[in-house]
């Protein structure tokens, strides 16, 4: 049996840990009377890092040791607990950023590797494959609470600590934040994709994500035949429940409608939802299309600002 397939992961996994090592910081911080560790990675040659937003918790400030051996203070830049992503920033020097791929071209069965600082083991790296994509994972604040799209689960060993490392591809672009440990031999990442770049951008500008809120509860489900061979669309998705008193509701939307598209786009799946419900859609008509009875309708609403007291 020939060894070149061996030797050519090899040489993959060792070529991403050689090149993303030195850009992934051990972090420690103090909130709420305890110490608590993670990892981050620098992603801006002027300093910024990304991580979890359960690393830093509440924390304002904390410190940050690279492979190298050098370490400084940061300071917290924003944190949004829906999405799970935090922006620190180091007050000293940093190592040159790590390159932000984009999950949406990752498929099932590709190799991808994990460098974080797990258990306090600076600059571990391990290696699989991901295992399944499109997975939820629910996120909390306050009372608000939203499910973070597109999760990434991989096979590759996450240990506590490796939370706010790099998920990278073979290339060594980094396509996953990781932020969960969900069993034995399995892993969660918050993907790199257009919808967290608009949230980190929001955290560095202006330290919080203003998200507009709509009411609705909503699971993909497929369009009915003849209108999918009449439109080319597979996929919308169903209406489980519209909050009381919500813009959904106020514009009469119903459980159990098809929700076909919002402001002109098509609504395939929970993320092309979200991804329009950021600060610009505070307050402007969104004009959502439903099918009803199997009927088209068009409903006006107006988003408002998703608060914490806001499920």
């Amino acid at each position: 049996m020939s060894s070149e397939p061996l030797d050519a992961y090899s040489q993959v996994v060792s070529s991403v840990a050689r090149d993303l090592t030195p850009r992934v910081a051990s972090l420690r911080v103090r909130h709420g009377g305890r110490e608590g560790t993670g990892s981050g990675v620098v992603f801006t040659d002027d300093g910024f890092l990304l991580t979890n937003a359960h690393v830093v918790g509440g924390a304002r400030e904390g410190s940050a040791a690279f492979a190298d051996g050098d370490d400084t203070s940061f300071t917290v830049v924003g944190v949004d607990p829906l999405s799970d992503l935090a922006v620190i920033r180091a007050n000293g020097d940093t190592p040159e950023p790590a390159a932000l791929g984009d999950s949406a071209g990752l498929v099932v069965g590709q190799l991808v590797v994990a460098v974080g600082n797990p258990l306090g083991l600076a600059g571990s790296v391990t290696a699989g494959v991901i295992s399944a994509l499109g997975r939820s994972l629910p996120a909390h604040d306050g009372a608000a609470t939203r499910l973070i799209e597109d999760v990434i689960q991989t096979d590759a060993a996450l240990n506590p600590g490796n939370s706010g490392g790099a998920l990278a591809d073979a290339g060594g672009r980094v396509v996953g934040i990781n932020t969960a440990v969900a069993g034995i031999g399995l892993g969660l990442a918050v993907p790199i994709n257009d919808t967290t770049q608009r949230i980190i951008g929001a955290l560095m500008r202006d330290g919080r994500v203003r998200r507009a809120y709509l009411g609705l509860v909503t699971t993909p489900a497929p369009v009915p035949s003849p209108l999918r061979a009449r439109t080319g669309v597979r996929r919308a998705l169903r209406v489980v429940e519209v909050a009381h008193g919500s813009p959904a509701a106020r514009a009469g939307l119903r459980a159990g409608d098809l929700l076909l598209s919002a402001g002109g786009s098509a609504t395939t799946d929970a993320r092309s939802l979200q991804r329009l419900l950021f600060a610009s859609a505070i307050g402007r008509p969104l004009q959502l299309t439903v099918l009803r009875n199997g009927a088209m309708v068009d409903v006006i609403a107006e988003p408002v600002e998703l608060t914490g007291v806001r499920g």
